[in-house]
């Protein structure tokens, strides 16, 4: 008798030998998903990890006007952030729910890149869809296509020179960029001792979630069901997935 069962994925460990992280996202929770179990790990580390949101999700929840509805998300974001060590947050405050990939959005993150001079970016899943045939919002799409163009024109002088006024100067010193909950992950960060701070940090988007109407939904259950199967790859009990993208020759 044989076994059928598909082999679960092996991942390799993340490299921790940055200073700096940029994380920049569509929507307030979005990197809650996961990746701020991992956030909390890094800023536990000593490590400067700052968040950029491109919009305010204020078009995220159905029962509260958009004008009501950023600013509570915003302030929602700042509070998930805090929970795991992060105290610079950035809205864009683009408009949410129309992103277009293109220059103009490439244009608006290289400036955060070049402001922020990160060792490493990251942003959340840009693919298709988040494994199988669950279909990727059309915002996450957009800003993480734009992410990995953008950290390339933020080292090239000549594209975007406006920019380069009051002392800003062009950054080429990102190393990759890496995109959380990728269904094409290839590696892994053990966030097993920091789960609970994901955790925490989830249960800040509150009114978010409420909106949702998702009944009797388990934050601490939702995350571990995420986390789990990269803990398993990873050999430990939780961990975060990363889909990698080298930004050096031959990597």
């Amino acid at each position: 008798m044989t076994d059928d069962r598909p082999t679960p994925p092996t991942f390799e460990a993340l490299p921790e030998d940055w200073e700096t992280a940029l994380f920049v996202v569509a929507h307030p929770d979005d990197i809650e998903y996961g990746g701020a179990a991992a956030v909390a790990r890094w800023t536990g580390q000593g490590k400067r990890v700052v968040y950029c949101m491109v919009t305010s999700g204020e078009a995220g929840i159905d029962g509260l006007h958009p004008d009501e509805s950023g600013p509570l998300r915003e302030g929602e974001e700042i509070a998930s952030a805090r929970a795991v060590g992060v105290d610079e947050v950035e809205f864009l405050r683009l408009p949410d729910g129309i992103l277009e990939y293109g220059v103009d959005l490439r244009r608006t993150i290289a400036a955060v890149v070049r402001t922020h001079r990160p060792d490493i970016v990251m942003t959340g899943n840009f693919r298709d869809t988040f494994g199988g045939t669950n279909l990727n919002q059309a915002d996450h799409i957009a800003v993480g296509r734009a992410v990995l163009d953008a950290v390339r024109d933020a080292g090239n002088r000549w594209i975007f020179p406006e920019q380069l006024t009051d002392g800003l100067e062009p950054w080429g010193g990102v190393r990759a960029v890496w995109a959380a909950g990728s269904p094409q992950a290839g590696h892994a960060v053990d966030v097993t001792d920091t789960f609970q701070d994901g955790v925490a940090s989830l249960k800040e988007h509150k009114a978010y979630i409420d909106g949702l109407g998702w009944e009797g939904w388990d934050p601490e259950e939702f995350l571990d069901g995420i986390l789990r199967g990269g803990g398993q790859g990873l050999g430990v009990t939780h961990a975060a997935t990363f889909e990698v993208f080298p930004l050096g020759w031959g990597d």
